[in-house]
């Protein structure tokens, strides 16, 4: 696989805080295509202006937009990210090396928080619960993860419907039952960029409507 350049999907609703870290995080090679999702604070003018691809989704959710990136991804591995800066850009390389490399189908990160209070108790538990399901699919991860690197031409065969926030737990047990080889590595999980806000773990009501999302991809 050339990975000489690797396209980054951010999935994107009112980010425009945290797009400036974000996007200046980049690796070099890595290309960023922001799935505006219905942002009202500008962050479409703000990616745009620091040259990043802006492509616009009006059904809501996260599988709608990430779903959308994908689409308009070229490169022969894509990344996907959060683009609220929690995580660190800089992290992708060794997730994309696991996939060029041959030794996964797809890589995901395994969130570590970097400290106190930043993945709140209902968020943690809520993943807890849904990895340990995986892993009795024979799928060995123990995060339902927002950074990823896979094939693009293996994910759009893989067939994800999902449109909301149940994709990537469908992404994941879709790679189980395709027997996908699936490498988790350790990635950083900091504090939301100031003046965003989590549309999932950020409240209880966030985290159930994303469990909710989820069971319904276990049915």
């Amino acid at each position: 696989m050339d990975v000489r350049e690797v396209d980054v999907v951010l999935p994107c609703l009112d980010e425009a805080a945290a797009l400036p870290g974000v996007l200046g995080a980049l690796p070099a090679g890595y290309r960023a295509i922001v799935v505006d999702n219905g942002s009202t604070d500008g962050s479409p003018e703000v990616a745009a202006a620091l040259g990043a691809k802006v492509v616009h989704e009006p059904r809501k959710g996260y599988g709608a937009a990430v779903h959308t990136g994908l689409e308009h991804a070229t490169s022969d591995v894509v990344c996907f990210l959060d683009a609220d800066g929690s995580l660190d850009p800089g992290e992708l390389p060794k997730l994309v090396a696991a996939v060029a490399g041959g030794e996964a189908r797809m890589a995901v990160g395994k969130r570590v928080p970097a400290q106190r209070g930043v993945w709140p108790w209902h968020a943690r538990a809520g993943n807890a619960v849904l990895a340990a399901m995986l892993r009795r699919r024979g799928l060995p991860v123990t995060d339902i993860a927002p950074a990823r690197a896979v094939g693009r031409e293996d994910l759009l065969e893989l067939g994800v419907q999902d449109r909301a926030f149940g994709y990537p737990l469908e992404l994941l047990i879709r790679a189980a039952e395709a027997r996908w080889s699936v490498w988790e590595a350790p990635v950083a999980y900091r504090p939301r960029a100031a003046g965003t806000r989590s549309k999932v773990s950020g409240s209880v009501r966030g985290t159930v409507r994303a469990i909710r999302d989820m069971a319904g991809v276990l049915r």
